[in-house]
């Protein structure tokens, strides 16, 4: 099993909806994962604008890859590079860590992370 950003078992990000580079609940990563889609966040307005305003619109549904489109509150696994380009513009979404990759941390330092750690 993967390990979390805190050394212990990935847990699983969301499953409504559904999430992951690979579509199964958790922040997993591989190499043909080039987006690094590895951080478990819990979107926020603030957040879902910014990423539209950088070209990475997460609320507008695709029904033709089977995504409804995110909402406030929906949780999912983000580019870990995004991350780190959201927290540097002051706009990071809150982090659920147990479910956060470690090779997260390739990109984003853990004392980052955990200024946005939300508790289950």
């Amino acid at each position: 099993m993967a390990q979390n950003v805190l050394g212990g078992d990935l847990q699983p990000c969301n499953y409504n909806p559904l999430t992951g580079f690979f579509r199964d609940g958790c922040c997993n990563t591989g190499a043909e994962d080039l987006g690094v889609h590895t951080v478990c966040i819990r979107a926020s307005e603030e957040f879902l604008a910014f990423s539209a305003s950088v070209g990475n619109d997460l609320s507008t549904p695709h029904p033709e890859y089977g995504f409804d489109g995110l909402v406030a509150g929906d949780q999912w696994c983000l580019c870990a590079s995004r991350w780190q380009e959201a927290f540097e513009a002051g706009v990071a979404p809150p982090v659920i860590l147990a479910s956060t990759h470690a090779s997260t941390l390739e990109w984003v330092e853990l004392s980052d992370l955990a200024q946005f750690a939300v508790m289950e």
